[in-house]
């Protein structure tokens, strides 16, 4: 049986109503989990330290996003109004935003981290002072029988042209000397910590007898501009040996979080991909630059139409007053 045109026409209307109302909702309300990004949330750390991303905010971004750069470039857009644009063009604009420091778009986008490290790395990481920190309490807790012991290869000398780390490896016989010493002198600070707390001495006073290689733990919550100028200094290769370690493995959290955002920290932080050069460096350029003949300045390699004029007129700067290929 043939059904009339008439009821076909208005089946069909209702099947593309439905399509475009779903379409509309799916836009709206359906959102997508930035953690589900990261493959894993707890990277281990040293022998017995981890630091475990807990949250991050924003912690949902819209579907056809997927990661929280989306939160970024919908900071920066407010100030003049432009409404949502394309993902490709978020690139471009997070990419100019890190070029020409403007930073406040990047602290829309928070970090909270669950770690666990020796109080030593603890000291060096609170040096920053831009983070929410809550940390394990040895005045109202017992402190753990958890301390950090290097592995024999990771037993440094200490530097004779820098005076803050250490550089080549000790000898063996060194090496496992002061590690059967640390050892010996972790157990019996230990020992001696408990027994004072069993005598009925404050847990604050007590805690005094134990090394700084004993085992803290904390929240700590930070915004992504003030923690990618934390990675900047921390996962340097200046930086001690252990606390990269913890550096490193958030960025590694992160970057799936924020791919763009680190993408453009990588080709332009100075501390990165990137340097900066002084006035008198640029003087000695200029002197260079003047003596040669037939320059001709190679093009970038971005399609950014923006970035490559501003590397022209870098390259007058320089003294390259010439065109691009």
């Amino acid at each position: 049986m043939r059904l009339p045109e008439k009821y076909l026409c208005g089946v069909l209307s209702y099947v593309i109503t439905f399509q475009v109302l779903f379409f509309l909702l799916h836009k709206v309300f359906i959102m997508h989990d930035v953690l589900a990004n990261v493959p894993n949330l707890r990277i281990n750390c040293l022998d017995k330290g981890f630091v475990t991303l807990v949250d991050a905010m924003p912690r949902l971004v819209p579907e056809d996003r997927k990661t929280a750069d989306y939160a970024i470039v919908q900071a920066a857009r407010v100030s003049y109004g432009d409404g949502t644009k394309a993902i490709n063009e978020d690139r471009g604009l997070i990419r100019y935003l890190m070029r020409h420091a403007h930073t406040t778009p990047y602290e829309m986008i928070e970090f909270k981290f669950h770690c666990k490290m020796p109080i030593f790395i603890a000291r060096q990481i609170v040096r920053h002072r831009t983070a929410n920190i809550n940390e394990y309490s040895g005045r109202y807790s017992v402190m753990k029988d958890e301390f950090y012991f290097p592995q024999m290869n990771d037993v440094r000398k200490q530097s004779k042209f820098n005076k803050q780390g250490g550089e080549e490896i000790m000898s063996d016989t060194d090496a496992q000397g002061f590690l059967n010493h640390l050892e010996t002198v972790c157990n019996q600070a230990y020992d001696l910590y408990m027994e004072y707390n069993e005598k009925g001495l404050s847990r604050e006073q007590a805690r005094m007898i134990l090394p700084v290689n004993n085992y803290t733990e904390w929240y700590w919550k930070i915004d992504l501009h003030n923690l990618l100028h934390f990675l900047a200094l921390r996962c340097d290769s200046h930086a001690q040996a252990e606390v990269q370690v913890f550096a490193n493995a958030m960025l590694s959290l992160i970057e799936p979080i924020v791919p763009m955002a680190v993408e453009a920290w990588n080709d332009y932080h100075p501390m990165r991909g990137a340097t900066k050069l002084t006035r008198l460096e640029i003087d000695a350029l200029k002197l260079l630059l003047s003596k040669l003949e037939n320059i001709e300045i190679p093009s970038l390699e971005t399609e950014n139409k923006r970035e490559q004029a501003e590397w022209l007129e870098k390259a007058k700067l320089l003294g390259l007053n010439l065109t691009a290929n």
